[in-house]
């Protein structure tokens, strides 16, 4: 079993999982654009009892363009968002991929599509979906 460390850039805020994600997303809304200051967005989402936090952590909540709650967890002394939680799947935890020093599986599809740059493209066999992924089933 591989332990998953994703870190902020200061190192202050950190969470641990001990498992895989269950899926990785592309994400390319524009709040996910502005959180990251990139064309797009990715995340790797967790079981939330899987997680261990060290570190304090602020929170900024909004709701999102599908009209749901969104929580982000920040490093209150780098300011990095390292994870956040959605009221669409309250059981996961969402983390930035590039705050893992570990590998971590390739996403598995790319949402928010409408709001992809032009010259952004993503391999063709991935799902995508012009706006957020579908309910759960």
């Amino acid at each position: 079993m591989t332990t998953h460390r994703a870190t902020c850039q200061c190192g202050a805020l950190t969470a641990t999982f001990e498992d895989d994600p269950d899926f990785v997303i592309a994400c390319n809304c524009i709040a996910c654009q502005k959180r990251t200051g990139a064309p797009f967005g990715t995340g790797a989402y967790f079981r939330k009892s899987r997680m261990t936090v060290t570190g304090a952590a602020n929170t900024w909540a909004r709701t999102a363009d599908t009209g749901r709650a969104l929580e982000n967890f920040f490093c209150p002394t780098c300011a990095t968002t390292l994870y956040w939680t959605l009221e669409m799947r309250p059981d996961y935890i969402g983390v930035a991929y590039g705050s893992f020093d570990t590998k971590l599986p390739h996403p598995v599809r790319a949402i928010w599509t409408e709001a992809q740059h032009d010259w952004v493209s993503f391999p063709q066999d991935w799902p995508t979906f012009p706006k957020g992924t579908p309910e759960p089933t």
